[in-house]
Formats: C-alpha cells, structure tokens, sequence
C-alpha cells in the first residue's frame, strides 16, 4: 500500500497527484494508493483521496503503507521514518508555484545523503522510486531530541547553579 501526504500548508502539489494518476492509468504503479492532497485542486481519478486527515487517521494510513510518498517537509519526513516506512519524498518547487523557495530540494537531498529516503525531484520517475525503495534497506532514523535536552539542562545547572 502507498500513502501519499501533501501536507496541510496553504501550497497545492498537483503536478505530484497527476504524475501519480497518470502512472496508475499507465500500470507503471500497481497496488493500492490513498492520498492526503492538502489544498490541492486536482481530483484523482484512479486513486481515493481526502484533502485532511487527523493525527489519528494519518498515523493509521502509514501503519498501512509500506511505502510513504511526501513533500520535501521535515514533520512529514520524520513522521514516516519513526514508524519505519519506506519514504520517497518529493520536493516542491517555487516555479510550479508548489512553495515560494526551494528550500524543500535542501531537505530532501540531506536525507537522501544520509541513506534514509530516496528523493524524487521528477516525478515521472516515482513508479522506478517506488520498486527501488521496495527493494532498497534505508539507514534508520534516531532522534537526538534526548541529547539536545540533555545538553541543554546541563548549560543550565552550569550557568545557574540549578
């Protein structure tokens, strides 16, 4: 199953859903592919789609999945990755009017550099994407958040006696 995830900023993605769409017409993607669209405006036509999903929905679509398919986001990166999914993460970008940089092509490359996502910047490629990460062992994600919080209490008992 592919879950696919648009995030819920105020930023269509519709070049992503039609390639999708295109490649399931097409047989080039097969299998079972539900997506968040955000504030898309295409309507699928050869997959279900809702434009927001709660916490809990979301979180139950990619228990689902074996595959995550996203935008170049950190929230919707990282949220794949603690659940070990499979993410191909997609940046938008600022000439299809996606985002209004292309800071998202910065953090999916520094993912893909670390071995964690495959980063598909064409999507007429994702039905390659999709095989490859299938096949493909990914480096596990490890949060730092304790050490970061430990590092910081440490400064404080250090700065302020507490």
């Amino acid at each position: 199953m592919i879950f696919v995830t648009l995030g819920s900023q105020k930023f269509q993605f519709n070049r992503l859903l039609q390639a999708i769409d295109k490649q399931i017409e097409s047989g080039e993607i097969t299998g079972p592919v539900f997506a968040q669209t955000g504030w898309s405006d295409y309507k699928p036509a050869y997959f279900a789609s809702t434009p927001f999903l709660d916490r809990e929905d979301m979180d139950a679509w990619i228990a689902k999945s074996d595959v995550v398919i996203t935008h170049g986001g950190t929230g919707a990166i990282i949220g794949a990755l603690k659940k070990g999914k499979k993410v191909i993460a997609v940046p938008r970008s600022a000439k299809f009017g996606e985002h209004v940089d292309d800071h998202q092509k910065q953090i999916t490359g520094q993912f893909s550099e670390l071995g964690m996502i495959l980063e598909c910047e064409d999507c007429g490629e994702l039905g390659k994407r999709i095989a490859q990460a299938r096949e493909q062992t990914f480096r596990p994600y490890e949060s730092h958040t304790q050490a970061f919080l430990n590092s910081i209490e440490e400064f404080l008992r250090e700065s302020f006696g507490t």
